[in-house]
C-alpha cells in the first residue's frame, strides 16, 4: 500500500493535507482520514483514464455512485464525499484549477438512527441512585428527576434560573435552540426533589454566606463550589450514578433521559402533539421518530410473548 500511496499523492493533494494539519489544526487521525478517502479517489479517477487535476462533475458524481453501488455505509460515502469536495474546493481556492467541478455536488444524506431509551426498569434504578439527604445527593436527585420528568435537555437544565421553577405550581420554563421559551409541567416526583434540592439542607447549604459569581447568583443547579453547573458537570453526574446501576456507557448519553421521556410517554398513550409541545420540537417529524422506537418495541414484545407470532 506504500508504494500506491507514493503514486497516487499528487502534488495538489499533498499541499491539501499539509495545509488541513497546519493551517486547519486538523489531527493526525483526521488527516489520515481525509488520505484515506482522497486515496480510494485517486485511484478511481486513473481508472477513468483522468486525474485529480482534470475531474469533472461527472467524475466526482460516478465516484459517490461508485462508492454507494459497493454497499458502503451512508456515513462512509458522505465522508468520502466531503474529503473529495473539500479538495477540489481548496485546488480552486488556490489557483491549481479554474473551477470547482464539485460545488453542485449535495454531500449524500446520512439516515438518522432512531433514539435511543433506556427501558424503565434502569430508569427507575438510576432516578433512585442518589440516596441520602447530603446537599449533593438532593441536587443529582433533582436532576435525574426533571430530567427524566420534562424531558429537558442538558444545555437547558443548567440554563434554569431561579424565577424559572414554580416548584408549587408545577410548572417550569424552559429556554431551548434560538432561545425558544416553552413552559413544561413539572410532575409529582420532580416537583418533590427540586423542593428538597432547593431548601436550605440542599442548595442553601452549599451557598451558605458565600459570594456567588454572577452567573451563579440565581443558577437553579450549582457544583460543590457554589458556581453554576455546567453541561458537562451535569453529564458527569449522569454517567456517576449510571455506572452506579450498571447502565452500560454507550447505552448513557447526554440525551438519553430526554428520548427516555419521549419514549415512555408514548408507550403510555400520550398525544405526540403534546410531546412535541413539551420537548419543545418545531417539526412533529422530529417528534415522530419516537413513535418508531414505540412501535419498534411492540413488535418487539409482541414477536416475543404473543402465542401467534411463534413459529410459520
Amino acid at each position: 500500500m506504500g508504494e500506491h500511496e507514493a503514486q497516487l499523492s499528487p502534488g495538489p493533494v499533498d499541499e491539501f493535507l499539509s495545509w488541513l494539519a497546519i493551517e486547519r489544526g486538523r489531527t493526525a487521525n483526521t488527516v489520515s482520514a481525509y488520505r484515506r478517502d482522497l486515496l480510494t479517489y485517486a485511484l478511481f479517477i486513473e481508472g477513468r483514464d483522468a486525474a485529480i487535476e482534470t475531474a469533472t462533475e461527472d467524475d466526482v458524481a460516478a465516484f459517490i455512485d461508485h462508492l454507494q453501488q459497493l454497499g458502503r455505509a451512508p456515513s462512509t460515502v458522505a465522508r468520502a464525499t466531503v474529503s473529495v469536495r473539500s479538495l477540489h474546493r481548496f485546488m480552486a481556492q488556490e489557483g491549481v484549477v479554474a473551477s470547482d467541478p464539485s460545488a453542485g455536488l449535495d454531500v449524500p444524506r446520512v439516515p438518522r438512527g432512531l433514539p435511543r431509551a433506556l427501558q424503565e426498569e434502569h430508569v427507575m434504578a438510576l432516578l433512585a441512585s442518589p440516596v441520602g439527604g447530603e446537599p449533593l445527593a438532593l441536587r443529582d436527585r433533582a436532576i435525574l428527576e426533571t430530567l427524566y420528568g420534562t424531558g429537558l435537555r442538558v444545555s437547558e437544565l443548567v440554563g434554569l434560573s431561579l424565577p424559572d421553577v414554580d416548584v408549587e405550581g408545577g410548572l417550569m420554563r424552559a429556554f431551548g435552540k434560538g432561545r425558544r421559551e416553552r413552559v413544561v409541567p413539572l410532575g409529582r416526583h420532580a416537583a418533590a426533589a427540586l423542593r428538597h434540592w432547593l431548601s436550605g439542607a440542599g442548595r442553601g447549604s452549599i451557598v451558605d454566606d458565600r459570594a456567588l459569581p454572577r452567573d451563579a447568583a440565581d443558577a437553579v443547579f450549582l457544583n460543590a463550589r457554589a458556581g453554576r453547573l455546567t453541561r458537562q458537570g451535569a453529564w458527569l453526574v449522569i454517567k456517576k450514578h449510571g455506572d452506579r446501576v450498571g447502565i452500560p456507557r454507550e447505552a448513557l448519553t447526554p440525551h438519553v433521559l430526554r428520548h427516555s421521556c419521549a419514549t415512555h410517554m408514548l408507550d403510555h398513550g400520550a398525544d405526540i402533539r403534546a410531546v412535541q409541545e413539551m420537548l419543545g420540537h418545531v417539526s412533529i417529524s422530529s417528534t415522530q421518530r419516537y413513535t418508531a422506537v414505540s412501535q419498534t418495541r411492540l413488535r418487539e414484545v409482541y414477536d416475543a410473548a404473543h402465542p401467534r407470532a411463534q413459529g410459520a
